[in-house]
């Protein structure tokens, strides 16, 4: 048996190659042993090896690095930002040309900087800036997971950020980050901080087309960066951070930020922090005077913010010099203009107006008037209360759960309902006692059976689920919409567009649009394709079609749109607002109430064809009642109404007139005799005098049974838009 041990090595069994206990023999075990600590041998070699790498190798190509890399001077950084932008319309013709401010600027001295405005920057954007050296590991370390975890951002110093300005390299790639670094750490070596503060101040972009502090003052506030306020500097410094962004709830949270770390670092006092205020800056019309004016020089706003949403800041716009190929039709833009331009002449100062008109079957803006006032406001992004134009995402709600349009309601008023402090009237007090059709109730905006569809059948949070389905947005900046109180379910109030529901004149275009698209929603947009100057494609956009009421069955969401469609065919031409050449126009008027009054304080008019959707909105800067210049109360079905009517008449004049499809009744057309036998009225007074009542029954209800006995009833009946 010994004759099958290994040579040299002792046996701790003498005669035998396994131990009496089963197993491996004591030489296995120690070969094993030895194999073990070979192998981690050579682990911890590697590991020193790849350890030593890991720090010699970017120590090696960072030296490496910083021999050849250079870092641009101000003025080279300046001559490159004086680029020309082009914008085009939809059919490639030139809509204008930007020629960026500082063509010939005077680059200002550190000692020319009042000292609160650059402890403003500082404040904003690097408070350690001067004893840092040039870069932040933590930042780098943040850019680094944010890269490997697919995010973005991470946090520069004045310094890096300089040099990714004088790069015109914004890329969210772990190389330029690297480079950016090399190039901030020589550039602090070479230079003092008062030269690379002053470098920064001198070409970083602020908003407004302003590169540089001295174009920002005169951006903002039309004068020179010596006469800036600390609460002016606060506020330019703020928008650093996102300087396309024309949002006033972010320039105020921005500068509420910049004063409060000035007081953190000791630049401002607490005294001083209290008694400040927001320095609201000028219309930009007053201080930026380009080659677009008035309403389409908001395009070129609108343009920069949605390519700085897609990563483009408007910095990098200049820089490349590139070609911007909007969705704007000439057309359509000049209908928009003239249509505001006639109905508003001779009207009170005090009224503002929008306009917005965009493509369904691609979401393209085609026209956009956000003001004709020159107040630097543009009101198709102000959120305003919709009124009873928000009424179709009632019905929206109420065909998802399979309710129909032929179903009736007590439309009498005023009606009290569970949950709410008060009773519910209907515009001027119309009365649409029970049986009120759904369509009849649309036509003529009766408040009490909207209410009525949503507190006893949708619930209001279907609604607000309806309407961010056709396209009004779920957040707005930082802030959720169509929400209640602590961002809870909306309130009663949504049944009729008031209270906390508020949307914007481009969503409300936008979510119409959904309605003429047969169900489809499309994004809206400003800007089909952008070019650098050799013309290579920098941004496309694609345009992606999503069913919007049944995301699974398309049919099904073309036809609840086709319903909606049903009952908005008949308003237009019942509000004397209608489309001519029997072209088929659907649309919906809608009024904000005074206050408690009788008064309306803003008003609507949003309507589309198959090829068009447009909103039109009339209101004031403050809460106060709106007049026209007669001295009567604004409807929907005026002024806004007129505009609304002017452009689509002037803009589709000579194209095709286009039908809507047929819809499929969801639900059942309810059985009027039946509905009359069964009482649905809930108000006492009304169930008291239902037998005159219902002689008033609806006569676009196929089965009304009392049409029948008086066929000549609805063409006796006034038919008035009541505005709501």
């Amino acid at each position: 048996m010994g004759q099958n041990r290994p040579r040299g090595r002792q046996p701790y069994w003498r005669d035998a190659v396994e131990p009496p206990y089963g197993g491996p023999a004591p030489w296995v075990l120690q070969q094993r042993e030895a194999h073990r600590r070979r192998l981690w041998r050579r682990i911890r070699r590697a590991s020193y090896v790849l350890a030593a790498a890991g720090i010699l190798g970017p120590i090696a190509a960072f030296v490496i690095a910083y021999q050849f890399v250079d870092v641009p001077s101000p003025a080279e950084v300046a001559a490159s930002q004086n680029q020309v932008v082009t914008l085009y319309y939809a059919d490639g013709t030139e809509m204008t040309k930007i020629i960026p401010d500082g063509g010939d600027r005077t680059l200002v001295r550190y000692q020319d900087v009042p000292e609160q405005v650059r402890h403003a920057v500082l404040a904003a954007e690097d408070a350690t800036f001067e004893t840092n050296p040039g870069f932040d590991i933590a930042g780098i370390a943040r850019a680094a997971f944010n890269n490997l975890s697919g995010g973005t951002g991470g946090g520069s110093t004045i310094t890096q950020q300089y040099i990714k300005n004088a790069t015109s390299n914004d890329q969210h790639t772990l190389t330029r980050k690297f480079f950016e670094v090399v190039k901030a750490y020589k550039m602090n070596n070479q230079q003092s901080k008062q030269d690379i503060l002053t470098a920064y101040l001198n070409t970083i972009y602020f908003g407004r087309g302003a590169n540089g502090i001295q174009a920002a003052a005169h951006a903002y506030y039309g004068t020179d960066v010596q006469h800036l306020t600390a609460e002016q500097a606060a506020m330019i410094a703020g928008m650093i951070q996102r300087p396309s962004d024309t949002d006033q709830a972010f320039a105020e949270r921005r500068w509420n930020f910049v004063m409060d770390q000035m007081v953190k670092n000791g630049w401002l006092s607490p005294t001083e922090r209290q008694s400040a205020s927001f320095p609201q800056p000028l219309p930009r019309e007053l201080t930026k005077p380009k080659t677009l004016q008035g309403p389409d020089r908001l395009i070129q706003d609108r343009v920069m913010a949605e390519l700085d949403q897609r990563g483009i800041p408007e910095d990098q716009v200049q820089h490349q010099g590139m070609k911007i190929f909007t969705t704007i039709d000439r057309k359509a833009q000049q209908s928009a203009k003239k249509a505001v331009t006639d109905v508003m002449n001779g009207q009170p100062d005090n009224l503002r107006q929008a306009l917005v008109a965009v493509d369904p079957r691609t979401g393209g803006v085609r026209a956009y008037v956000g003001s004709m006032t020159g107040t630097g406001i543009d009101y198709a992004m102000q959120p305003q209360e919709p009124g009873s134009s928000f009424k179709p995402f009632d019905l929206v709600a109420a065909l998802e759960k399979g309710h129909g349009i032929g179903e009736a309601y007590d439309g009498s008023s005023p009606r009290t309902f569970a949950g709410l402090a008060k009773p519910i009237r209907n515009s001027e007090n119309v009365q649409c006692p029970f049986p009120c059709g759904v369509r009849e109730a649309m036509r003529r905006s009766i408040n009490t059976v909207f209410m009525d569809m949503v507190m006893n059948v949708t619930g209001t949070q279907a609604v607000a689920n309806a309407a961010h389905q056709a396209g009004i947005p779920e957040t707005i900046g930082d802030a959720r919409t169509l929400v209640g109180e602590n961002g809870g379910a909306p309130d009663a109030n949504i049944a009729i567009g008031g209270g906390r529901t508020q949307v914007r004149p481009f969503d409300m275009a936008s979510a119409y649009a959904t309605f003429a698209a047969d169900g489809v929603r499309r994004a809206p947009h400003f800007v089909a394709k952008a070019e650098d100057s050799r013309g290579n494609v920098v941004y496309q956009t694609a345009i992606q079609a999503v069913s919007a009421f049944d995301q699974n069955d398309q049919a099904h969401s073309a036809n609840i749109a086709r319903n909606v469609t049903e009952t908005l065919l008949p308003i237009p031409g019942a509000s004397n607002i209608g489309c001519t050449n029997s072209r088929p126009c659907a649309g919906k008027t809608g009024t904000q109430q005074f206050n408690d009054t009788d008064l309306n304080a803003k008003a609507w008019m949003v309507g589309y064809t198959p090829s068009i959707s447009a909103a039109a909105w009339v209101g004031t800067d403050r809460a106060e009642p709106i007049m026209d210049s007669s001295g009567k109360t604004i409807f929907g079905s005026g002024l806004p109404g007129h505009i609304w009517q002017a452009f689509m008449n002037t803009y589709l004049a000579g194209t095709k007139v286009e039908r809507f499809p047929k819809a499929s009744p969801i639900g059942q057309y309810q059985d009027v005799a039946t509905a009359i036998k069964q009482g649905r009225s809930t108000n006492e007074q009304d169930k008291q005098n239902q037998g005159d009542r219902n002689q008033q029954a609806e006569c676009d209800n196929p089965f009304n049974l009392f049409c029948l006995f008086e066929p000549d009833r609805k063409h006796r009946r006034k038919d008035t838009d009541n505005g709501g």
